[in-house]
């Protein structure tokens, strides 16, 4: 039992602070979970489809692709291809710790 209590001690502010990291960044005020690609491809896919309406976003099974869709309906100048915080779309950020967000590392 000790050891299961030292290990959730060592991995949940380790958890909660790559979870703050990823949703800190954004993309038409939502938040993304890793790296706004999902939003991305929403909002691009609205502009050919001559969705101005969030109404007529579909809902489908990704979040992220309904919300950059209703991005797209806010601010149609936007663009897709940075964040909200002018970070490049599709691309892992890095944390405060000087890592980045993909996992690679892990391995």
């Amino acid at each position: 039992m000790h050891a299961y209590s030292l290990a959730l001690a060592i991995l949940l502010p380790i958890t909660l602070a790559h979870t703050a990291s990823a949703q800190a960044q954004t993309f038409g005020d939502f938040d993304c979970t890793v790296d706004c690609s999902g939003h991305e491809a929403g909002y691009n896919w609205a502009d050919p489809h001559g969705i101005d309406n969030e109404e007529d976003c579909p809902d489908g099974n990704s979040q992220s692709f309904h919300e950059g869709c209703i991005a797209y309906t806010r601010d149609s100048n936007q663009g897709a291809d940075e964040d909200d915080q002018g970070n490049t779309v599709g691309m892992p950020q890095e944390r405060p710790d000087g890592d980045d967000n993909d996992d690679d590392d892990d391995k």
